[in-house]
């Protein structure tokens, strides 16, 4: 996942309501034909040169919405690279929207606006590095809106992005380490929410283990000098169903994880 890994932890998750589209009345005839000009296009905020981004647009098929923080723009060449996430994501969005019109019209049933939401917070900056993650919400004409997480750990010094994941000497070690601890507190959740444990030896998918890999991984930091806590985010559908909700956990880094971090990025990386 570059999953859109995101926003925490304790970044709330955002929604964003599905609004009906309108239709553009009929144009009334003019008395003299005039060479029409082309629409203006929606309107956005423009590229900044440093500091913090939103933008919003909003057409008849579709409602688009992007940001990212300061530190995120004034870091060089993440606010490039975060710039091109924004136009695929908004392209992609007018494309679903267009085809879910057409098809709408197509079928004799109403067209309900589209919209994607994705919102970049700071989990960690960090001397050498900043890390990020994102609470992104859509809506593509379902029952009802869903989101997810993102995230991604930036390289201020190689000018890259890094998947949290490869911090560590494989995913499968990570898991050995945090896997049953992460297992034990998602299952003490579930029993919260649901009102009753989960059945021992069900073979239910949302009574399974997640592995951390399999959600929203988030490098954290709470003295400012080095990753010392990791975050797990667990979207709709991964562990249980979509009225239960995400999950959302902390872990200290120790010294049994620190174990399990790359040798090159161990420097990064602090443990009581």
């Amino acid at each position: 996942m570059l999953i859109r890994r995101f926003t925490l932890l304790a970044v709330p998750a955002a929604l964003v309501a599905c609004n009906p589209g309108g239709e553009e009345a009929d144009p009334q005839p003019t008395a003299a034909p005039e060479t029409p000009e082309p629409p203006e296009p929606p309107e956005s905020s423009p590229a900044p040169l440093g500091g913090a981004r939103t933008v919003s647009e909003r057409t008849d098929t579709y409602l688009f919405e992007y940001s990212y923080p300061q530190a995120a723009g004034d870091t060089e060449g993440l606010a490039g690279w975060l710039d091109s996430r924004l136009e695929q994501e908004r392209q992609e969005l007018a494309s679903r929207a267009s085809q879910g019109r057409e098809e709408a019209r197509d079928n004799g049933f109403p067209f309900n606006t589209y919209s994607s939401e994705t919102a970049w917070e700071v989990v960690a900056d960090l001397p050498g590095w900043l890390s990020l993650s994102a609470d992104q919400s859509f809506y593509y004409g379902g029952a009802h809106p869903n989101y997810s997480f993102d995230t991604i750990v930036w390289d201020k010094d190689e000018g890259k992005s890094v998947e949290p994941i490869a911090f560590f000497t494989s995913a499968t070690a990570l898991d050995e380490v945090l896997g049953p601890e992460l297992c034990e507190a998602l299952n003490a959740e579930r029993e919260k929410r649901r009102g009753e444990p989960v059945e021992e030896g069900s073979d239910d998918t949302f009574d399974a283990c997640v592995k951390p890999d399999e959600g929203n991984l988030l490098l954290g930091s709470t003295n400012g000098q080095g990753f010392n806590r990791i975050g797990i985010q667990i979207a709709p559908y991964l562990a249980g169903p979509y009225a239960e909700g995400s999950y959302e956990f902390t872990f200290p880094v120790t010294e049994e994880l620190l174990a399990v971090v790359r040798e090159e990025y161990r420097s990064a990386f602090t443990a009581p």
